[in-house]
């Protein structure tokens, strides 16, 4: 199978190739076109306000209606990808092939994808808080309280600059084309086919080809999308946050840090909600940013720690295509050899234990890749390294710590779910600016709400609201009485 590139509506076959293997085998899945940043920047120049135009030039709710078809031929039609006909099995299949993820959990994040295109028109009036698409269109109109409204766009097109750990990052980037803004997309290096068969969707459903662009390659391209572009997104490391911090221009999406927090008056207990605490650590392998990565608590740590390696320990590791498999392998050879050597490092260190010790090997190596089993560490104080710590894979520390302190050792945290019925820590935790998304009660920290923005507002990122007003012209009536009178 060959993937080209895809430049806003052109195919594109490059003689400099890159061949995915699979990651148990070495046989070769597929070959993907490689392109230069210097090839994406002549086409941004040339296509990019293009690209909007065509998007402009259908109505906004038309545009929904066919990312909704768009959303269901994603996840059940048969579509042209690269130079071969794919069906969903296929995909799930090739997916797993080169991620190294199970089956079973391509097919969730397929579903996944197909529930937010599904509700787009729920989530955009969420997101929107109800302002009528059309304004985004126009640039200005009247909204429901009767005022005028000027939003701009910051951008024609969002770059991005796309991952391979997770086929569930995509759901961030899908409300883009309804707010009537064309993708630029450096698909993941092991993980291309979701942008990919994303892209053949949309088209096939009646989105404009030159809407979109795809440009596999190396990490120049990446570095052109962040320049030519106004606006990107961009998955990476610790890192990678740091390096882009304050550019207006880059969202920047990497690790979580999410949390469990147990408050005093609920740590009691804590069996009752063990079951969220093991589905927030291990469910997708543990790869997401929303994933719990620590879990925080007065009193109870060592018996939480006991209970949760209990349940996670003995999961082993199985083949892809068992609908039993949970764990994901790491596919660049001796990537996991080394974040286990990291760990154990990390596990002697004073006030720190393994509570899954007693569960076999946490490092598996296969012939050409490897895998790590769920780890639970035990902290008597948020000191050590590793309570500050997130990988690739079922983790967590469980952190002994007085709720008092607890907002403060904490650190960055994506998504906190706090168990807490002390309205005086409940009011803490709404002012505590450290916490990103945040849910009261038994709710894990990977169940998400779509009609409530999951890492920044979409919207706010890619316009900007800006004052507008028009002059009354002589016996005529203002504009803005106009506009209203008209809505």
């Amino acid at each position: 199978m060959h993937l080209p590139a895809w430049r806003f509506g052109k195919s594109y076959e490059s003689l400099e190739r890159d061949t995915l293997v699979h990651f148990l085998t070495g046989e070769p899945v597929a070959e993907v076109s490689q392109v230069g940043g210097a090839m994406l920047g002549r086409d941004l120049a040339k296509s990019a306000a293009a690209a909007r135009r065509a998007l402009l030039a259908i109505d906004p709710e038309e545009i929904v209606e066919r990312l909704q078809t768009a959303g269901n031929l994603y996840a059940h039609g048969t579509l042209t990808v690269g130079d071969s006909r794919q069906t969903p099995e296929d995909f799930v299949k090739q997916q797993s092939a080169t991620t190294g993820l199970p089956e079973s959990l391509c097919r969730a994040n397929m579903q996944k994808n197909m529930f937010v295109l599904s509700n787009m028109d729920r989530i955009l009036d969420a997101l929107s808080r109800g302002l009528d698409p059309k304004i985004l269109w126009q640039g200005y109109g009247v909204e429901h309280r009767g005022v005028t409204v000027s939003y701009q766009a910051a951008s024609p097109v969002l770059g991005l600059v796309l991952p391979s750990n997770s086929p569930g990052v995509h759901t961030l980037w899908l409300p883009v084309v309804a707010l009537g803004v064309g993708l630029v997309m450096k698909p993941g290096s092991q993980e291309p086919w979701t942008p990919y068969r994303m892209a053949a969707a949309m088209v096939e459903a009646g989105i404009p080809a030159e809407a979109i662009g795809l440009y596999p390659g190396a990490t120049d391209v990446g570095a052109a999308v962040l320049t030519g572009c106004g606006r990107s997104m961009i998955f990476g490391s610790a890192k990678t946050v740091e390096q882009y911090r304050g550019n207006p221009k880059v969202q920047v999406h990497g690790p979580g840090f999410s949390k469990i927090i147990l408050g005093d008056d609920c740590v009691d207990d804590w069996r009752e909600y063990l079951d969220i605490m093991a589905e927030s650590v291990a469910i997708n392998s543990g790869r997401g940013c929303i994933n719990t990565s620590a879990i925080y608590a007065s009193r109870h740590t060592r018996e939480i720690a006991a209970a949760l390696a209990e349940r996670l320990g003995p999961i082993e590791v199985k083949p892809p295509d068992d609908p039993e498999a949970k764990l994901a392998a790491f596919t660049i050879p001796g990537a996991a050899k080394a974040i286990w050597g990291q760990i154990d490092g990390l596990l002697s260190a004073p006030g720190v234990s393994h509570a899954t010790a007693d569960y076999g090997d946490r490092f598996v190596e296969g012939e050409r890749c490897g895998w790590l089993r769920p780890v639970v560490a035990h902290c008597l104080s948020p000191e050590p390294e590793i309570a500050r710590a997130e990988y690739m894979f079922p983790f967590v520390s469980v952190v002994e710590c007085s709720q008092a302190k607890m907002l403060e050792a904490i650190g960055p945290t994506l998504v906190g779910t706090a168990i807490t019925n002390d309205e005086d820590f409940q009011r803490q935790l709404i002012d505590c600016t450290q916490i990103d998304r945040l849910n009261f009660g038994p709710l894990p920290t990977t169940k998400l709400d779509w009609l409530q923005p999951h890492e920044g507002n979409i919207i706010e990122f890619l316009y900007r609201s800006r004052a507008l007003q028009m002059a009354r012209g002589k016996g005529e009536p203002g504009r803005q009485e106009a506009l209203a009178a008209r809505s």
